[in-house]
């Protein structure tokens, strides 16, 4: 199970999200990037998280770690932004918290290099948990101390959002020619050779049973929270065996523009020769 700890003070929002994530201080002392259960996208949203998170650390891939956040709506009543204090107000109980990662850097293409056998292993795992929102316009990969980390698993697994046609929809292909490591030449081969086995009901199980049950009530066409852990289960348990066969890596997109820092685009960017000028001479 998740860890739990309790919110003690909201820092400031991130901006970039369109769930509006928030920074928070919980009460064992670490800083969270925490997202809320009343946001617009719903608690099915923190349900991937959760699972693909879960999932991706246990197969070894450098995802931060994920904790429950109790949360006092009475910490918002300070807040002078309303959309912060509406979203606080409305997430009041059990939230979502990952491991801030401070200094981190947002992963861009022309910066930095990865190479084919680790990228082979993350487009493998995006393609299992049909990971639609990690492309090189939203890469949701950020630098830390040189390592890669995956980041924002909420728009996967799409068939979750229709249950009645889960089994169609998980059975589908994947194609990641605008994934944002397709450039690095991934080892698909290598990746699913590795971590397939590893993917067994077992670990399915232990990953499911990570989610709270306060995300999973009520869901329509289920008896029990468990029923519904259950169908995450069935439904990635024979992808992981065959998404490999029907992963494409096609032609990119041509258009890619650099999501690097200022400074870092500049010094990306080449530069004329130093000529002698009029009055003076080159430098």
């Amino acid at each position: 199970m998740l860890s739990e700890v309790i919110a003690t003070r909201y820092v400031t929002p991130l901006r970039e999200g369109g769930s509006l994530p928030g920074i928070v201080e919980a009460d064992d002392l670490g800083t969270y990037v925490m997202k809320f259960t009343g946001a617009g996208q719903g608690r099915k949203t923190l349900v991937a998280e959760v699972i693909c998170g879960q999932l991706g650390r246990r197969l070894g891939l450098r995802v931060p770690e994920l904790v429950a956040m109790q949360l006092d709506p009475v910490i918002g009543l300070g807040e002078p932004d309303e959309e912060v204090q509406a979203l606080l107000k409305a997430s009041g109980g059990l939230n979502l918290g990952m491991d801030f990662l401070p200094g981190s850097l947002g992963f861009d293409p022309l910066a930095y290099e990865v190479g084919p056998a680790e990228a082979g292993r993350i487009v493998w795992f995006d393609a299992l948990i049909n990971n639609v929102d990690r492309s090189w316009r939203n890469p949701n990969t950020l630098v830390w101390h040189g390592d890669l980390w995956l980041i924002d698993h909420g728009a996967t697994m799409i068939w979750h959002h229709n249950w009645p046609g889960a089994k169609t929809s998980a059975a589908k292909p994947y194609d990641a020619s605008d994934h944002v490591l397709a450039r690095f030449g991934p080892d698909i081969a290598s990746a699913a050779a590795e971590l397939a086995p590893l993917v067994t009901e077992e670990l399915l199980t232990e990953v499911a049973a990570d989610v709270p049950d306060e995300w999973l009530v009520d869901e329509p066409g289920f008896d029990t929270t468990d029923a519904v852990r259950r169908a995450y289960v069935e439904a990635l348990l024979p992808r992981a065996a065959t998404i490999h066969e029907r992963l494409t890596l096609g032609a990119p997109a041509k258009a890619r523009p650099s999501q690097a820092p200022g400074w870092l685009a500049e010094r990306l960017t080449p530069r004329p020769h130093p000529t002698k000028k009029s009055g003076g001479e080159g430098r």
